[in-house]
């Protein structure tokens, strides 16, 4: 989601971070519900008997290092210098044209963020699932972010307030479900994010007329968006963020090549090492599998010449 480019700089997280735990959901834990074991240690409490996690030094680079503070500080510092440009060229659309509105030049501005890892930090909910031995589930995930405690990624509060001063909308298109609304626009008032209204939130389940799609696409949502904005830039820390995709790595390819120009400009990609849907693209999306079988489908993805 980001025509004059403006260079940005780009740290490559390399692969010993990029081992990553799937959002999928996991069955039960050495006996224990996911929901019980999340909340049964004491915060700061390891268990030794749990085993080595592929997702903890990604856990720990989004917590602990200040190049993680860096970029996504980076990113949202550009993306601000940009604004200027895109709203006064009237044809600057960040929405693929087959997302778009009508006459786009007579549309007031908004920019589309996803919630979480780019807006939204949630990496003290992946912690815990590194801490318990656990992986993903619904129920933890919810209650998670009833807590309404995840911070702002940084960079994020100072590029959104200053797009509102210039008066563009932000709107929230998330895959939080949309029941959780209530609980994400308050965590998001409560770090200093401009909330328009409660529209602002387009959460999965969010009814679109005359669009229906399966799923966790953003297809349908970002349609209704471009029907009453001309989206300047879209904010994401996946591709799907951003337009519509196959779940293979070929398919993710060719929507990188296509846009390419795009980034940095009308689409702005956060850094997420903890998670994504370039995981599972490296098994196909073949669902069910073990950790064992997702480490080995890793494990033979690596590249170890030129």
């Amino acid at each position: 989601m980001r025509p004059s480019p403006i260079a940005i700089a780009l740290l490559v997280i390399s692969p010993w971070l990029a081992g990553c735990a799937s959002l999928a959901p996991a069955g039960d834990v050495a006996g224990t519900t996911g929901a019980a074991a999340a909340s049964a240690a004491p915060a700061g409490t390891v268990d030794h008997d749990v085993p080595a996690d592929d997702n903890l030094n990604a856990v720990l680079w989004v917590q602990r290092s200040v190049e993680y503070r860096a970029v996504s500080e980076s990113i949202y510092r550009a993306a601000a210098e940009a604004l200027d440009e895109a709203l006064a060229d009237p044809q600057w659309n960040a929405l693929v044209p087959g997302e778009r509105g009508g006459d786009d030049a007579t549309l007031p501005p908004a920019v589309v963020m996803d919630v979480d890892e780019t807006v939204l930090d949630n990496s003290p909910y992946q912690a815990r699932l590194v801490r318990d031995g656990l992986e993903y589930d619904d129920a933890t995930w919810a209650a998670w972010v009833e807590e309404r405690k995840a911070r702002p990624v940084p960079g994020v509060v100072e590029f959104a307030r200053a797009a509102d001063a210039k008066g563009v909308t932000i709107l929230y298109v998330s895959n939080r479900e949309q029941r959780l609304a209530d609980a994400t626009l308050a965590n998001l008032r409560s770090v200093g994010l401009p909330v328009s209204g409660d529209d602002a939130f387009l959460g999965l389940g969010t009814v679109v007329e005359g669009c229906a799609q399966a799923g966790s696409g953003k297809t349908c949502r970002r349609q209704l968006a471009g029907r009453s904005y001309r989206v300047l830039m879209q904010f994401g820390d996946q591709l799907g963020d951003f337009a519509e995709t196959a779940g293979t790595t070929t398919a993710r390819e060719a929507l990188h090549d296509e846009y390419r120009s795009w980034f940095g400009e009308r689409w702005w990609v956060l850094p997420n090492p903890t998670y994504g849907a370039w995981e599972p693209a490296l098994w196909s999306g073949q669902r069910g599998l073990s950790r064992e079988a997702k480490r080995e489908a890793k494990r033979s993805a690596m590249r170890f010449d030129q």
